[in-house]
């Protein structure tokens, strides 16, 4: 019996972010690597926000290359995975957080979301938002997602870099 409820905790866990957000997709760290030493050399001026962190592996890598990194995650098992294995990295922080009624962290330079189609509009709303409360530009990297909105910087095979930049006054209205 307890079997049970430990199968539909889990299901319960994973199902519940189709609702909220992107699906889990495990990132390969060879394609991390990939994007951020060729499309954006992440450095210890950093500080990198993963959107759907899942197990961590984006923070990891992040911290590796001398960013501090900073996780957000809707599903309580993931946090607790993710937590788990950076437990050891300083740089690395895993929030249980739901994006959308979120703040990004005041210093955050890079953003890093796999999102899906569905979301993209409301998302780029949302960190258009953002930016503008920041005042400052912050550059993101897209896994497989379309931000058409903002400016591309440059591609790199799935991986898109974009700037995103503060709107004056009068356009801040999203």
């Amino acid at each position: 019996m307890i079997w049970f409820w430990i199968f539909f905790a889990v299901v319960l866990a994973f199902g519940f972010v189709v609702f909220r957000g992107s699906p889990y997709v495990p990132s390969q760290k060879r394609y991390i690597k990939q994007a951020f030493t060729e499309l954006y050399r992440v450095t210890d001026k950093d500080v990198l926000l993963d959107i759907g962190s899942g197990d961590g592996i984006v923070l990891r890598q992040a911290s590796r290359l001398g960013a501090r990194a900073v996780g957000w995650e809707i599903n309580p098992i993931l946090v607790a995975i993710s937590r788990m294995i950076s437990r050891k990295d300083k740089k690395i922080r895993v929030d249980l957080v739901d994006f959308w009624s979120a703040k990004l962290p005041d210093d955050t330079t890079i953003i890093y979301v796999f999102s899906v189609v569905r979301d993209i509009s409301k998302m780029t709303d949302k960190l258009q938002v953002e930016v503008n409360r920041l005042g400052c530009s912050v550059k993101l990297i897209s896994y497989a997602g379309d931000f058409s909105r903002f400016r591309l910087i440059k591609k790199l095979e799935a991986y898109r870099l974009y700037e995103v930049s503060p709107l004056q006054s009068d356009k801040a209205q999203v």
